[in-house]
């Protein structure tokens, strides 16, 4: 089924297009949403993503491909977002941005401030790898293939993302505990 909304969409058929992408749009809503942290640029990112869809549809070389074709696409867009983001702040200057951390007490909601804030210490690159693997639910081949990349590429960024997380966690857990201690 999904390969004959494919093959149609690519002779020009906007219905089989909006039948193909009506059903992804949340699930690529929510991968953005993951890489990019923002609302706002999530949305744009997955906007993005079936524009460019929809103008290079003709050119996808295998139907059955298509949703990994669309995450590749996501993921390109979000690291434009991500870019334009970097841009912006860095027009910025001498602003100090405080974000709001949740006064709710519960450990569960203190953990995932912390894995949010370790989350914003990576690349969009290893946040990208991170959602794909984790959240979407592909396996490491499928990601290298949505992405682009060699597999072992894939396997690298988890590695580093993983690492990376655990350091930010830890010093966290480090000056939290000193602090405590004063």
């Amino acid at each position: 089924m999904q390969r004959d909304l494919v093959v149609r969409a690519q002779r020009g058929d906007l219905d089989a297009f909006s039948s193909l992408t009506a059903g992804t749009t949340d699930r690529l809503f929510g991968a953005a949403r993951l890489i990019l942290r923002d609302d706002e640029q999530a949305a744009d990112a997955v906007q993005d993503a079936l524009l460019q869809a929809w103008l290079d549809v003709r050119g996808l070389r295998d139907p059955d491909r298509f949703d990994a074709w669309l995450h590749r696409l996501l993921v390109r867009a979000c690291a434009d977002q991500g870019r334009a983001s970097r841009r912006r702040r860095a027009e910025v200057t001498n602003v100090a941005v405080d974000p709001a951390s949740p006064s709710d007490d519960a450990a569960s909601v203190d953990s995932r401030d912390e894995l949010e804030r370790a989350f914003l210490h990576l690349s969009v690159e290893h946040r990208a790898v991170l959602v794909l693997v984790h959240y979407v639910g592909m396996t490491a081949p499928e990601a290298a293939r949505a992405l682009g990349v060699p597999p072992g590429t894939v396997y690298s960024r988890l590695h580093y993302a993983t690492r990376q997380m655990r350091d930010v966690l830890g010093s966290e857990a480090s000056s939290a505990l000193a602090e405590a201690g004063r």
